[in-house]
């Protein structure tokens, strides 16, 4: 069918350069018939009724069209099928290729000379001479001639119209006693063109010339008013509308309408089909994509292809995507960014002391010393002398969220931070602060050095021991070697001999806050707070600090450091006595001038490690008035002790009360 299209365009484009150069091809005797390839059989009547010098007739008579076509394999194909009541095959399309054995082939005929079985001729021709096998070509014309003189002694209708829907095109021609209705029957219309009726086979020529013109002389596409809308396609004497691919012939035979399969529901596409003549394309709604099937669609996850920018959650739909936050985030005017909903920060929380937040959420907690109760929101004071085991040998001290040991005066506490003893079998952490400043003279100085060493021949030094630092101030402040860096007591008095007299201003404030900040650091060698080695600091000075030594001399003393202080000369003693720790009369000390300091130094040794001198105790007369007031202050302190303990007691009673009425 495409290649009849095809041929029927080609003529078409022919007609237009024929118009368009007043050219029409004619056939003459010097020129053959070219009409193009045409599969052409004639089937002629050779019954009883046709005498012998009208089948002679007849036999000029193909021989007269046919020396009028184009012969050939390639161009015009002939058979010749004679029929009577049987029916017999003279030559097929594809036995002569030449002209001359066409005519030999047809002067050889013998009439059968029998009934007229006209119907079983046409049913030969259908099934036998239009075949491959008799030479047949695919895509050519083919058409019969049908030549008769009487009426068929068959039925003629069915058989015909069954050839015509076969494209075969056949001429009717009826000679003398021919049946007119039987010769429609058999003719392809329009009968005007196809049947032809004559009174003898001496006019059967008349046929011939017209079915000549027909075949050859007049391209109907071309001379005609064909009024095909797309296509013309001719055939001998005839012409037939055809469409454009995509188009379908309407009932009037020569108008054509778009076939749009879509409308139609042929295609198979899954969402959108896109109509073109005769044809369809697939597409996808938006947010989907097409198949490599080119039919059906998936949906475009933005989210899942990566091509998104949200920052934490990808939400997709079809083609598109939002950004969400997870849980604890709140999603930024951008539309893409997250952030954390602090809800500590926002005051939404109901915690006592401390807020700990999380994305969305919070926890609380406690300030150090104090712990959390089960509501998990407020804080209860922890008393840990009065909740555990603490070991202490005399006394347990708390503090926020933890204790120390202290011991009774006179001992030291020792290495396991729970019981007492005597210098030698105590450890502390001793760090001597020393005024270098211009009115100490150098002479003096020296004094200080001699000073420094007396109080560290007194120590059990090692690194598991007792350790020393030194530090010097004047205007400002220097280490001269901190706890950690020796190790023994000739080590340490070596290095005092060595150190360079500072001279200038005296800020003693300045000094506590360097020893308080630095000196007893674990960086610079103090032990951690945990292990409970006593702190001791010793502050040597010789006159009025130049700044403020309040808020640091409390904060070293509340911070667990013994302090003593040691005045020569104009060392004012009100500030001595800031400095010094309770009771100040075994903390404070002074002396006129430097020659006495060696004896503040036996004296100081006496209160740090008093059982090394108890040889040297003067005993005194315990009804004298001075023992009276020492017994009276000793009785004091003890007293002050139980009733801390007693104080401490209570609380734990009242705090275990609480606890039992919120079970309640």
């Amino acid at each position: 069918m495409k290649m009849r299209q095809l041929r029927a365009l080609c003529g078409f484009i022919l007609l237009t350069l024929a118009v368009l150069t007043n050219a029409r091809p004619k056939a003459g005797p010097e020129q053959k018939c070219k009409s193009g390839p045409v599969d052409l059989v004639f089937l002629i009547d050779s019954s009883r009724s046709v005498r012998p010098h009208e089948f002679e007739t007849m036999r000029k008579f193909m021989i007269d069209i046919l020396n009028t076509l184009d012969i050939g394999l390639n161009a015009t194909r002939v058979g010749v099928v004679q029929y009577s009541s049987q029916v017999r095959s003279e030559f097929t399309l594809k036995a002569h290729a030449k002209l001359e054995n066409m005519v030999k082939g047809i002067n050889q005929i013998i009439p059968l000379a029998q009934g007229t079985m006209t119907g079983l001729a046409i049913k030969y021709v259908m099934n036998e001479a239009f075949t491959a096998e008799a030479g047949d070509r695919p895509k050519v014309p083919n058409v019969a001639v049908i030549v008769t003189d009487g009426r068929p002694q068959d039925r003629v209708a069915e058989v015909a119209a069954e050839a015509r829907e076969k494209g075969i095109e056949i001429y009717a021609v009826g000679v003398a006693r021919a049946d007119m209705t039987s010769l429609r029957a058999m003719a392809s219309p329009p009968f005007e063109d196809h049947v032809f009726l004559v009174e003898s086979f001496d006019l059967i020529h008349q046929f011939g010339l017209q079915f000549q013109d027909k075949l050859c002389g007049v391209d109907l596409c071309l001379e005609s008013d064909h009024s095909c809308e797309h296509i013309c396609e001719s055939s001998p004497g005839s012409y037939h509308c055809l469409c454009l691919p995509g188009y379908t012939l309407n009932d009037d035979g020569k108008t054509c309408a778009a076939i749009d399969l879509c409308a139609e529901g042929k295609h198979d596409c899954e969402q959108i089909c896109i109509s073109s003549p005769g044809s369809f394309t697939c597409d996808c709604s938006k947010g989907y994509k097409l198949h490599d099937d080119k039919k059906t669609c998936s949906t475009i996850d933005l989210c899942a292809e990566g091509k998104h920018d949200c920052e934490q959650i990808c939400v997709s739909t079809p083609g598109v995507f939002t950004c969400d936050c997870n849980e604890g985030y709140t999603l930024n005017e951008d539309k893409k960014t997250c952030t954390p909903i602090d809800l500590c920060a926002e005051g939404k929380h109901d915690c006592e002391q401390i807020c700990i937040s999380a994305p969305g959420v919070f926890t609380c907690d406690c300030n150090k010393g104090f712990e959390l109760n089960k509501d998990k929101k407020t804080c209860t004071n922890m008393d840990l002398c009065n909740t555990v085991e603490h070991g202490c040998e005399h006394q347990c001290v708390s503090t926020p969220g933890s204790y120390y040991c202290i011991c009774p005066e006179g001992q030291l506490l020792q290495e396991d931070g729970k019981s007492c003893g005597t210098c030698k079998s105590a450890n502390i952490d001793l760090v001597l602060l020393i005024d270098g400043s211009k009115s100490v003279r150098p002479q003096n100085f020296e004094l200080v050095k001699k000073f420094v060493n007396q109080v560290v021949d007194s120590l059990d030094v090692s690194a598991h021991g007792t350790r020393v630092g030194l530090v010097q101030y004047s205007s400002r402040v220097r280490t001269e070697f901190p706890l950690n860096m020796y190790h023994t007591a000739d080590e340490i008095k070596a290095a005092v001999m060595k150190v360079e007299y500072m001279e200038k201003g005296t800020m003693t404030g300045l000094a506590l806050k360097h020893m308080l900040e630095n000196s007893f650091s674990e960086a610079e060698g103090a032990r951690p707070s945990g292990r409970n080695i006593p702190r001791v600091g010793l502050v040597f000075t010789d006159g009025r600090s130049q700044d403020d030594i309040t808020e640091y001399a409390k904060k070293a003393k509340e911070a667990g450091i013994t302090m003593y202080a040691v005045g020569v000369g104009k060392a004012v003693e009100d500030e001595l006595r800031v400095i010094a720790s309770e009771p100040l009369e075994k903390h404070f000390y002074y002396t006129t001038d430097f020659t006495a300091i060696s004896t503040i130094a036996e004296n100081l040794k006496l209160n740090v490690c008093p059982e090394e001198s108890q040889g040297e105790i003067e005993v005194k007369d315990p009804c004298a008035c001075e023992s009276l007031v020492e017994f009276q202050q000793a009785t004091m302190s003890s007293l002050e002790q139980i009733t801390q303990k007693l104080a401490g007691m209570t609380a734990r009673l009242e705090q275990l009360e609480n606890q039992l009425l919120s079970r309640k």
